[in-house]
C-alpha cells in the first residue's frame, strides 16, 4: 500500500519542510542530519532557508507542490512554528494540500489536537530502536489511537535496520494504516556512526547499507500495508521527479529541460545588441547585466560560424539558489 503523501513523493510533489533542528532523542546512531541542519532553529523549504512566509508559499509554487512533508528534528518540539506553517499552507492550497508529518515522540492528545486543527492529514511515528518488538501497552500504542480520535491517519516510518514482526501487528489491529520501511542508508551526517556500529555500504552503492534488506522483505514486504522504500527510489524518482516539476514551472522558452530535470542553457558576454543585429528573435535569448543567456544549440552554432566570439554551456538546478552542475566552453 502506498498512502496519498507517498504517490505524492513518487510524483515529485511534496514539499518538504525542515521546521526544527533539535531532538531530544541524542542516541540514534543512525540519525542522517548533517551538520548544517543538527540542532539549528533555522527552517528550509526543500533546500531554501526561509526567512519569511512568502518564502514558503513561493518554494511551493515554484515545485507546483501538491502537499508538504513536514521533518525535522523534532516537529512537535517546535510545535507553535509547526502549526503555523501548516495552517499557512492549508490557507493558501486548500483542504486538498495534503500533509505529513514525521516524529520521534509520542506527543499526546493536546498535541494531536492542534496538529490535526492546523491542518496535518497524516502522522508517521518512528519509535526509538529500542523499543521494537515491546510497543503493545505503552504510550506509543495509545498515541495511534489517539491520532485517529482526533482526525489523523497514524502511521508508522522506520529505518529498515532489521525486521521487526510487531508492526505487523499494528496493522492487523487496526491501529495504524500503514508502515513505511526506509532502506537504512548511510550520509554525510550519520557515516562515522554507523561504521562504529558495525555498518557497511552495499557494494555498489553510494548509500545503501548491506545486510538487513532482503530479511525484511522476506519477513514484512508481503503485508499489503508495508511499503519498503529504496534509496535507489528516492534518488531517481522522488528528487528527479521534483525538480523536473520546478524546471517546467520556471524553464523560459530557450531553456532545455533534461531527464535529470536540470536546466541547460547558453551563456556568452556577447553584448545583446549582436544578437539583434543578427536577427535572432528575442525568444531564443535573455540580456541579463553584464551579460546574454541563449538557447544552447544556438549559441553553439553561431560559436561554431564566428558570429559570436565566446560562450559556454550551463546546466543548473531550477531551485532558487540556481546551483550550477556543469559548464563546457565552447571553443
Amino acid at each position: 500500500m502506498i498512502s496519498k503523501g507517498c504517490e505524492q513523493c513518487a510524483e515529485g510533489g511534496k514539499m518538504v519542510m525542515f521546521v526544527y533542528g533539535y531532538c531530544d532523542q541524542r542516541d540514534c546512531f543512525y540519525c542522517p542530519l548533517g551538520e548544517n541542519r543538527k540542532n539549528v532553529t533555522d527552517v528550509y523549504a526543500n533546500e531554501r532557508l526561509v526567512e519569511s512566509d512568502e518564502d514558503v508559499l513561493e518554494e511551493a509554487r515554484r515545485m507546483d507542490a501538491l502537499g508538504t512533508s513536514i521533518t525535522g528534528g523534532e516537529p512537535q518540539e517546535a510545535l507553535d512554528r509547526t502549526c503555523h506553517y501548516l495552517s499557512l499552507l492549508k490557507e493558501e492550497f486548500g483542504e486538498d494540500h495534503h500533509t505529513h508529518l514525521y516524529t520521534g515522540i509520542p506527543g499526546g492528545r493536546e498535541n494531536m489536537r492542534r496538529l490535526s486543527e492546523a491542518g496535518l492529514d497524516e502522522i508517521r511515528f518512528h519509535p526509538p530502536l529500542e523499543l521494537w518488538g515491546d510497543l503493545h501497552g505503552t504510550e506509543w500504542e495509545e498515541i495511534l489511537y489517539v491520532a485517529r480520535e482526533e482526525g489523523l491517519t497514524p502511521a508508522f516510518e522506520i529505518p529498515g535496520i532489521r525486521p521487526e514482526p510487531e508492526f505487523l501487528e499494528f496493522l492487523d489491529e487496526g491501529a495504524a494504516d500503514f508502515c513505511n520501511i526506509n532502506e537504512f542508508e548511510m550520509s554525510d551526517g550519520n557515516y562515522r556512526r554507523m561504521q562504529e556500529a558495525g555498518f557497511e555500504l552495499q557494494e555498489g552503492h553510494m548509500s545503501a547499507v548491506d545486510g538487513s534488506k532482503q530479511a525484511i522483505l522476506d519477513e514484512m514486504g508481503d503485508h499489503e500495508r508495508v511499503y519498503f522504500c529504496t534509496s535507489v527510489f528516492k534518488d531517481a524518482a522522488q528528487h528527479r521527479n521534483r525538480l523536473k516539476r520546478m524546471a517546467k514551472n520556471v524553464s523560459r522558452q530557450f531553456d532545455e529541460i533534461t531527464d535529470d530535470g536540470t536546466l541547460v542553457y547558453g551563456k556568452t558576454y556577447t553584448p545583446a545588441e549582436r544578437f539583434a543585429e543578427l536577427g535572432v528573435p528575442e525568444e531564443f535569448y535573455a540580456a541579463k547585466t553584464n551579460h546574454v543567456e541563449v538557447a544552447w544549440w544556438l549559441l553553439e552554432e553561431m560559436v561554431d560560424e564566428g558570429d559570436v566570439d565566446d560562450g559556454e554551456i550551463v546546466e543548473q538546478y531550477p531551485t532558487v539558489d540556481g546551483t550550477v552542475v556543469e559548464r563546457t566552453p565552447l571553443a
